[in-house]
């Protein structure tokens, strides 16, 4: 690990350049997502196929906002082709659905890959997205029928609509994930780290990161804080450096036997 690292650092050659440094952000293997719109009765469903990352996320965003403003009942999105995303376009996707909440409206998944359901089951947003139950509101708790919250003095909260709810759900989402996008700089300056160093591709250094942060107990940011700083000549420790290096040998194994 250490090695490889420290040749990110000194080769002129190597895809790690300068300005990546700079704007702290990996290359960009891939050409920008296809995203295709089009109408199905009262809704638009929203179809997009690639990589949703933060160079693509004002595209996401511009053309969800149009078609949720052109739909009545609101928005299906199909991202069964979406082969990565990150917490940068879930914060779209988690914006959109607020914004639908305040005019009516609805925003639900179709088809998901499995980028964006590792995602979304990580962050605790899927319920978000899923389509109104019999009572209007998704299949999460208040969709399956369960006893109505009570107030301190025993009654039922029947006054609070579902809608009051999820919307404070969703708006703790959004703090957090903001939260999470001021530590995104660092854990991308990283994954272009391990891209450069190992021949690695967007999701695969992704895969590597949260490997070696699970194996070594540490947090990912930490994790991610740690390699930036061995390319500026401070070596992580010999525990990091080998789970890292374990975490690349897992991850091209996947990858031969897929």
């Amino acid at each position: 690990m250490s090695e490889p690292a420290r040749g990110a650092n000194t080769e002129g050659g190597d895809a790690c350049t300068g300005a990546e440094l700079k704007h702290a952000r990996p290359v960009r293997r891939g050409p920008a997502p296809r995203i295709g719109v089009r109408p199905d009765g009262d809704r638009v469903v929203v179809a997009v196929r690639g990589e949703l990352d933060l160079d693509s996320t004002e595209q996401l965003a511009h053309t969800l906002r149009a078609a949720l403003g052109a739909a009545v009942g609101g928005v299906d999105l199909e991202l069964g082709g979406v082969e990565f995303c990150d917490c940068s376009a879930l914060n779209v996707l988690i914006g959109l659905h607020e914004q639908s909440l305040k005019q009516g409206k609805t925003v639900v998944l179709r088809t998901v890959g499995p980028a964006v359901e590792r995602l979304l089951t990580l962050t605790g947003t899927r319920m978000l997205f899923d389509a109104p139950g019999p009572g209007g509101v998704g299949d999460g708790a208040a969709g399956r029928g369960d006893a109505p919250a009570a107030a301190p003095d025993g009654s039922a909260l029947e006054d609070r609509s579902p809608d009051a709810g999820v919307l404070e759900d969703l708006r703790v989402e959004v703090v957090q994930l903001r939260r999470a996008m001021q530590t995104r700089p660092v854990i991308d300056l990283a994954r272009g780290i391990l891209m450069a160093s190992f021949g690695l591709s967007v999701e695969e250094a992704w895969r590597v990161l949260v490997l070696a942060s699970q194996n070594t107990n540490t947090k990912l940011y930490h994790l991610a804080r740690d390699l930036v700083a061995a390319v500026r000549g401070e070596p992580p420790t010999d525990a990091v450096q080998d789970q890292v290096a374990a975490a690349v040998a897992a991850v091209r194994s996947e990858a031969a036997s897929a």
